[in-house]
């Protein structure tokens, strides 16, 4: 691999695998989760969320496909995080991956992504120039093997629903990306959780760590408040609960 993809490495764990990132991360996986809990965390990355949910004591299956980053959490994750070296989608397969060698952390398996998301706020500096096949397993596949997960943290750069296709059951929480400039990318996917579940929701700005709203709100006021941020907003993640 070149320089450029070493030195995408190195940025990530710059930005996401430093003291500053995890310590709100541990905490409000803490809050969030209860030791022996299974929890899937798709779109592993440096494997920041994965370790936050193992310090919260628990049970974790971290995916993640593109390389160098499946190799780095192969040498670095604990022995008792499950690591699968592979995406997840709608159906077994392999798979295109339109990679970002200096931006690894916008490579998406979405088709069209990088023309879209390349003309949003934000993304104006990113190039997607290289591709890698990758093999895409299922969520349904890893329930077979696993069990039913308390928790999914879902991070796939607009291939967030492809993924949920490849769930056919509830889960009871749910977390993925949202991006205020590509708002359709999560209507899509709150509409595909409302037909696994009656879903309540929530967001968290950035790598806050902690709830936006004090109370978890239906789809169409979570739908509002997307349409209300400005294109140039911080992304987050909008987690998705069942009702108790």
């Amino acid at each position: 691999m070149g320089l450029t993809v070493w030195m995408g490495l190195l940025r990530s764990l710059v930005i996401y695998h430093n003291p500053v990132t995890r310590a709100p991360l541990r905490r409000f996986y803490r809050d969030l989760l209860r030791p022996g809990d299974l929890a899937f965390d798709i779109g592993a990355h440096v494997g920041t969320r994965a370790r936050a949910m193992r310090a919260a004591g628990a049970r974790v299956v971290a995916l993640e496909p593109q390389a160098p980053f499946s190799g780095f959490l192969r040498l670095t994750l604990p022995q008792d995080i499950r690591l699968v070296e592979a995406a997840a989608g709608a159906a077994e397969a392999l798979a295109q991956m339109a990679v970002s060698s200096r931006h690894p952390t916008v490579s998406s398996l979405k088709s069209g992504f990088s023309e879209t998301a390349g003309a949003a706020p934000g993304f104006e500096h990113v190039r997607w120039d290289s591709v890698q096949q990758v093999q895409v397993t299922t969520l349904d596949k890893l329930i077979a093997e696993e069990g039913l997960p308390r928790y999914i943290k879902i991070d796939v750069e607009g291939f967030e629903l492809e993924v949920l296709s490849g769930l056919s059951q509830p889960v009871e929480m749910l977390s993925v990306e949202y991006l205020p400039g590509l708002p359709d990318l999560t209507f899509s996917v709150i509409e595909r959780l409302l037909e696994l579940g009656p879903y309540r929701f929530n967001p968290v700005r950035g790598e806050s760590g902690a709830f936006l709203w004090d109370d978890w709100r239906d789809a169409a006021s979570t739908k509002n408040w997307l349409r209300s941020l400005p294109s140039d907003a911080v992304s987050g993640d909008l987690y998705a609960r069942l009702p108790d």
